[in-house]
């Protein structure tokens, strides 16, 4: 560590980032990109959880000075393993959730016992907890880091956006029978010593805002989890400017909420006229069913499904479309949304919890959340519309790139983060810094 407790314009971090990984997607890639990005702003340590380690070790990080991995997997292994039997690879999220929240709270005992005596001695200025994102996982380390007197800075927090109203049966083909349920953390044991140990809480929705109970709301700052990396997404859309077929991409797992049946009944008979093409990148349960219905409905030929794709090479299709065709109706964050407006793509999304937060009319299309039908029928139309009349993606694909650039890259989150250091060091009594316009 390099100086005293107040005597650095660099606050000297602890980062606890259990899910932390540059070579997988969502949760653990968030976790990896904050902790990096934070590195220009903090002189940091990660805690993460040891199947990241060599991923770490990859990315050029050094074991023991720039992160430390914690075992956890004599408890972690087999509740994964059990998740899977009870709920499958994939699916029911909110029970995985629950589940491998025990699994997290051996894992942070872990690392108090492996930190809590340098905590203790003010070798950090702060504690941030990057990950795990959701809510419902307490922490036991908060409330000893108050005690010590070192800040516990929490979240970003995301999550348990509910089902819209007329998707109960997606809700039972994605095994969400616990989601029922899901308010029932908030009275789980150490939920509210977490919430009022936290110098500082992180939260990446309006909706994950609106469930902190009052008293915390005056140290609740608002702050999307998602940016882009550059170097990854660095190439260069030109949406509407090819003179052909609108060229739509639908990038997720293929699942019932993220809703690719939905896109490709709406897109359906644009297909047929060949006035649409689709570019389908994401794996699933519902890919083969998807396949063959595109076969059966002779479009075959103006969808690709592409499957699985590595992450570093989505942009090389991406880049290739005129708009991002996403009619997911249960999304917390919404990355793809972002990795879309970085290339210059604009968004065509349901409005409703991340995506609903990300999209402005001055950079994509939205349609209003409702009945299954209602969301087909509107992406029907401006499907169609787009079609006949492609004259505005270019300059809403140029005002998306120009957001991204401007709010969501890691740089950028990194120095927000940084103000909200600041704020704490500070003591916290000033008003919460407002992150976003």
């Amino acid at each position: 560590m390099s100086s005293a407790p107040g005597t650095t314009s660099r606050p000297r971090v602890l980062v606890i980032a259990e899910a932390a990984n540059p070579e997988m997607v969502s949760v653990p890639l968030v976790g990896y990109q904050l902790a990096a990005a934070l590195r220009a702003v903090a002189d940091i340590h990660v805690v993460t959880q040891v199947r990241n380690r060599a991923a770490f070790l990859a990315a050029g990080w050094t074991e023991g000075e720039d992160f430390t991995a914690i075992d956890s997997e004599a408890v972690a292994a087999p509740l994964h393993r059990f998740a899977n039997a009870v709920v499958g690879q994939g699916r029911g999220w909110t029970a995985r959730q629950a589940i491998s929240a025990l699994s997290y709270a051996w894992f942070e005992r872990l690392v108090w016992r492996r930190f809590g005596d340098r905590i203790r001695a003010r070798e950090w200025d702060i504690v941030h907890r990057v990950t795990p994102l959701t809510p419902t996982k307490a922490s036991a380390v908060a409330p000893k880091c108050a005690a010590a007197g070192v800040p516990f800075v929490l979240g970003p927090l995301n999550g348990g956006v509910p089902w819209p109203a007329g998707f109960d049966a997606e809700r039972r083909r994605e095994r969400e029978w616990l989601s029922y349920l899901r308010g029932a953390y908030k009275v789980l044991p150490g939920q509210g010593a977490t919430m009022k140990a936290a110098a500082a809480i992180l939260v990446g929705s309006r909706h994950t805002m609106s469930e902190i109970p009052a008293a915390h709301r005056a140290r609740t700052i608002y702050l999307p989890e998602n940016a882009i990396d550059p170097a990854r997404f660095n190439a260069r859309a030109a949406p509407g400017t090819s003179g052909g077929p609108l060229r739509g991409v639908f990038v997720g797992r293929m699942v019932p909420y993220k809703g690719p049946d939905m896109l490709l009944e709406a897109a359906l008979p644009l297909l047929r006229d060949g006035l649409l093409t689709l570019e389908m990148i994401g794996d699933g349960p519902m890919l083969e069913g998807l396949r063959a219905r595109a076969a059966r409905d002779g479009v075959g030929r103006a969808v690709t499904f592409h499957g699985w794709l590595d992450h570093r090479d989505v942009q090389g299709v991406m880049a290739g479309c005129d708009l991002l065709t996403f009619p997911s109706i249960r999304e917390f964050g919404g990355g793809v949304v972002l990795e879309a407006m970085a290339l210059g793509i604009p968004p065509l999304i349901v409005d409703y919890a991340g995506p609903g937060e990300l999209v402005r009319p001055d950079w994509g299309y939205t349609v209003p959340i409702g009945p299954r039908a209602r969301i087909v029928a509107d992406f029907a139309a401006e499907l169609a519309r787009l079609a006949a009349d492609p004259t505005d993606l270019a300059v809403k694909g140029t005002a998306a790139r120009a957001r991204v650039d401007a709010v969501f890259t890691w740089e950028r989150k990194a120095r927000q983060v940084a103000r909200v250091y600041e704020w704490v060091l500070a003591g916290g009594t000033a008003p919460a810094p407002a992150l976003l316009d």
